[in-house]
């Protein structure tokens, strides 16, 4: 580590993979796991690389929550391409272990997809967070 990137006292280090764009802040990272913990109990959530993808081609909409400290990357890497594909807005947050525990879930998740084609309770902090994502994401 460079003398710049060394950690303050009390902050973890973590990892986050190169292609991690569009990244959430902080604000837009608390807002996306109320969603994903609205979405749980209204059986609107996919978890899981395989499920996302395969949501995603049987045509569900939503937004897909990617974690940018996937190691292997090439775990993760076909999701933006594909989700940009099928219209679909994703954006990052920098923990899969926050991600799951969201989730509702004791391991942690690489992505999930949260599902906006039913109507549920709690879909509007969902809607707020897609519109904050296709503003970060030019064609979307």
């Amino acid at each position: 580590m460079a003398a710049a990137e060394t950690p303050s006292k009390g902050s973890k280090a973590s990892f986050v993979c190169a292609i991690a764009t569009p990244m959430a802040d902080k604000k837009q990272t608390k807002r996306i796991y109320k969603a994903v913990g609205k979405a749980v109990p209204a059986k609107a959530l996919r978890r899981g690389v395989k499920e996302v993808q395969k949501a995603l081609r049987k045509g569900e909409t939503g937004l897909v929550v990617i974690a940018a400290d996937i190691s292997p990357l090439d775990v993760i890497s076909h999701l933006p391409v594909y989700c940009e594909e099928q219209g679909v807005p994703y954006m990052f947050v920098k923990s899969k272990a926050e991600l799951g525990e969201s989730a509702n879930t004791k391991r942690p998740t690489s992505c999930v997809l949260i599902n906006t084609q039913k109507p549920w309770e709690g879909r509007s902090k969902a809607d707020e967070v897609i519109e904050d994502a296709k503003k970060l994401i030019p064609g979307l």
